[in-house]
């Protein structure tokens, strides 16, 4: 019952969340255009801590994700020493805590040339979110709007690959209600707060993800999430 109320956000929560994604999304873009082949895990996501922090962040809402390469085939994957390459995937899944109330944010970014096959998976990740985003809505079942990106990737071949839901709530915890998954029979309602993050994960290779952090609205979504889905680092 707690969950349900909590899961319609006041305008003045909602401006709480939206200030934590804005600080979220800067400290991200800092960082990541100083990215470098040869750097570790584990120091880019000190590097994004720090920012998040330098910014104003009371500290990271949940442990920053730096997956890299085959490492991005885990979805709660854990920062270590490994390098990062040149044309690999790398999936940094991060969020600031500001004034009680939390951020989340996920991209998948390559450094140079990315192979054939990132391309392509990233293609269809992107084309999931693309349509989750344009028709999800007040009045939707989590189950529904989990389908509107998990129907994309099933139909470009990967529907095993996507192993966990689409979205979750976001407030003064990084996970509570609603939930989008293909268990979620609670209608959203306007004032939700929720992420919306496919992903399509290979053993042996690696993984994709794309999060955004919206708000749900009676004829669709308010994106919080300012960053490009497509990002291309240059060494």
């Amino acid at each position: 019952l707690v969950d349900d109320l909590r899961a319609v956000k006041t305008p003045e929560e909602i401006e709480l969340i939206a200030r934590a994604q804005a600080l979220t999304d800067q400290a991200f873009m800092q960082v990541v255009a100083s990215m470098r082949p040869g750097q570790s895990e584990r120091e880019i996501a000190w590097r994004l801590e720090q920012a998040m922090r330098e910014l104003g962040a009371d500290g990271p809402a949940f442990p920053i994700a730096v997956a890299s390469g085959p490492n991005g085939a885990l979805p709660h994957y854990r920062p270590t020493d490994r390098r990062v390459q040149a044309g690999e995937p790398i999936v940094i899944d991060m969020g600031a805590m500001l004034d009680g109330y939390c951020a989340d944010l996920t991209r998948t970014v390559w450094i140079g040339q990315a192979g054939e096959q990132l391309e392509h998976v990233f293609s269809v990740v992107l084309a999931a979110l693309d349509a989750a985003e344009a028709a999800m809505r007040a009045g939707m079942t989590g189950k529904e709007a989990d389908a509107l990106a998990r129907d994309v990737i099933a139909a470009a071949g990967y529907g095993e690959a996507f192993t966990h839901s689409l979205g979750h709530g976001v407030g003064v915890r990084v996970h509570e209600a609603p939930y989008l998954s293909p268990r979620g029979d609670r209608p959203l309602e306007a004032g939700h707060v929720v992420t919306l993050e496919p992903g399509i994960y290979i053993p042996g290779w690696g993984g994709v993800r794309i999060e955004d952090l919206a708000v749900v609205e009676p004829d669709g979504i308010r994106n919080l999430t300012t960053v490009p889905k497509r990002i291309v680092v240059t060494p």
